[in-house]
């Protein structure tokens, strides 16, 4: 594997992080409450891109950047790859014949909350080598990264 691939792996595992706390909490919260499949997609996609941005930018204020430049720069490097993994993922959920139906207490609720984002992060990583390539995304903080 070269070191672009392992670069834009580490990205994407990354980027999948905080979409899986925010697919998870969304998807458990939303369900629980009985909210339908658009509530329950707006919440989770919401919630990943919180959590995402979210673990970008910690990083990038312990370099000392100030929050405003760092909201941007967490914006700029995971914005592309979160919302890849979303879409992957969401179209896992909605194609999955009976998970949107699934309720807590079923094994393939939880079997696509870890299957859909196996997915998703399969089909992430070129998205991600792509614009690292181009000098986009996590290449934009990797900068800011202490590794």
């Amino acid at each position: 594997m070269d070191a672009l691939t392992r670069t834009a792996v580490s990205a994407t595992l990354h980027c999948l992080t905080g979409c899986a706390i925010g697919e998870v909490l969304g998807m458990v919260v939303s369900t629980a409450l009985g909210w339908h499949n658009a509530g329950n997609i707006a919440l989770s996609v919401g919630l990943a891109l919180l959590f995402g941005h979210a673990l970008t930018i910690r990083p990038v204020l312990a370099a000392g950047v100030p929050l405003r430049q760092a909201a941007g720069i967490a914006l700029a490097a995971d914005t592309v790859s979160i919302a890849s993994m979303e879409l992957f993922d969401n179209v896992g959920l909605l194609v999955i014949p009976g998970v949107m139906e699934a309720g807590l207490g079923d094994r393939l609720f939880w079997a696509s909350l870890v299957g859909t984002p196996a997915i998703a992060f399969v089909l992430t990583v070129p998205v991600n080598r792509w614009m690292i390539a181009r000098g986009k995304e996590h290449a934009v903080v990797h900068q800011h990264h202490h590794h």
